[in-house]
């Protein structure tokens, strides 16, 4: 039987979210990859516990997050009922819907009323709850007027489905036309989650202002731009690496150019005493306007290890300045389309 350490509290740092009240730990757990029915049941479990045994209060998904779509929701409902049962309101538990989930004219990407009220319905049933606590539109849809997706964004807040809502890889006139839109049906922009690393720097174009014009906090996606800023790739592509696979990280993106920008910030995090992977993290909260940076993991020992950021998220003006050499746009946002589709 898990019982949850005394002191998850004691390490973890809180953020506030914009301008409301609600706070998140300034990193978060993604069930993106690692919780669909392909990982052992019994190492998703050890993740969420040794997370939450951190302090790690926020859980995020979508609803087709999985393989197959949907399962990570339905596995984390199973852990919502076994390891943290009596547990939900110490958690911040998100979900997310506009890309391809179910056939058809209706489950494809999407930002229609339908969609989004039909997905959430689904996210909370595979996960056996009554509300979550923020819900996302995953992407902007170019085929679905905003001010209908921004209204059911609303809807589902005020019929009880979530208690706040947010958007993810918004453009910054997206995101300030939505922000508008919400204000004036009374149901604030709570957050916006982009992809955001040290080789991915696009929000600090605009969209940073922006969020902080309307009050909306940051979590920021990617934050180790899919495994390049880690140890992973300092002696090139291993077999067997995501990089391999065919998956959102390609070959192709390891380039020699790119390879020796990695090795050079992963000089710069050994002077600094962490990993290249906890200075990537450090580095993404560095802005107090980024309230939380969002991994993933595929075992325990790989989330400790991430958790070590905390030890120091200090820098100086010298090592940024040297960050700022080897902090340049690595391909890696494979999101750009989906943002500039509304453009």
């Amino acid at each position: 039987m898990y019982r949850p350490a005394d002191d998850r509290y004691d390490t973890m740092q809180y953020r506030p979210i914009g301008r409301s009240g609600l706070k998140l730990p300034a990193i978060s757990l993604g069930l993106w990859h690692n919780f669909g029915d392909d990982v052992p049941f019994e190492r998703q479990k050890a993740i969420l516990e040794t997370a939450f045994d951190r302090g790690v209060t926020h859980f995020d998904l979508a609803n087709n997050y999985g393989p197959p779509y949907g399962s990570a929701e339905t596995n984390f409902g199973r852990h919502l009922r076994g390891s943290f049962a009596g547990l939900r309101d110490e958690l911040v538990i998100s979900s997310k819907a506009g890309w391809d989930m179910w056939p058809g004219p209706y489950g494809g990407i999407g930002g229609t009323r339908k969609y989004l009220i039909a997905s959430c319905d689904q996210s909370l049933k595979r996960m056996g709850l009554d509300y979550v606590d923020i819900f996302y539109h995953h992407r902007p849809d170019p085929d679905t007027p905003l001010e209908e997706t921004i209204g059911a964004l609303d809807h589902i807040v005020r019929t009880g489905r979530a208690l706040y809502v947010g958007i993810s890889s918004y453009s910054p006139e997206l995101t300030a036309e939505a922000a508008r839109i919400l204000a004036d049906l009374g149901t604030p922009l709570l957050i916006h989650q982009p992809s955001y690393s040290m080789l991915n720097r696009w929000v600090e174009d605009g969209l940073l202002d922006t969020l902080e014009s309307v009050g909306a906090g940051c979590i920021a996606f990617s934050p180790l731009a899919q495994g390049m800023l880690t140890s992973r790739y300092l002696d090139g592509v291993p077999e067997g690496s995501r990089a391999t696979q065919g998956k959102s990280l390609g070959e192709n993106l390891l380039s020699d150019e790119a390879l020796g920008h990695i090795r050079a910030l992963n000089d710069i995090a050994a002077g600094r005493g962490q990993s290249l992977a906890q200075m990537a993290l450090a580095w993404g909260l560095r802005d107090e306007r980024v309230t939380s940076v969002l991994i993933g993991a595929s075992r325990p020992e790989q989330l400790l290890d991430n958790l070590g950021a905390l030890d120091n998220l200090t820098f100086t003006d010298s090592e940024l300045e040297a960050i700022d050499e080897h902090a340049v746009n690595g391909g890696i946002d494979l999101w750009r389309g989906a943002r500039q589709s509304r453009n």
